[in-house]
């Protein structure tokens, strides 16, 4: 796995601030089929029972396997950093 990273060309972000705010959800719904996979990321409206979708995301299953298996992974490293305040070795 590390000499597939190594091999991997990096890639250079930009975002724009004004244009790619950075949405809070409180709701997530996964619709799954053979192709692929669509997540609705939403927000609560106040305190009643509706949501609003802010954005959707769609990927293959297999995009969606890797990104399950990155988050797991970024999650488990910074647990003990969440819960002490310093960094994991």
């Amino acid at each position: 796995m590390e000499e597939q990273k190594k091999t991997e060309k990096q890639l250079a972000v930009n975002v724009n601030l004004d244009t790619t705010p950075i949405l809070y959800t409180d709701n997530i719904s996964m619709t799954v089929n053979p192709d692929g996979l669509v997540l609705d990321i939403m927000q609560r409206l106040g305190p009643t029972n509706r949501v609003r979708i802010v954005a959707r995301i769609g990927m293959s299953r297999e995009h969606a396997q890797k990104f399950a298996r990155e988050l797991a992974k970024l999650l488990a490293v910074t647990q003990g950093a969440s819960e002490t305040g310093q960094k994991k070795n």
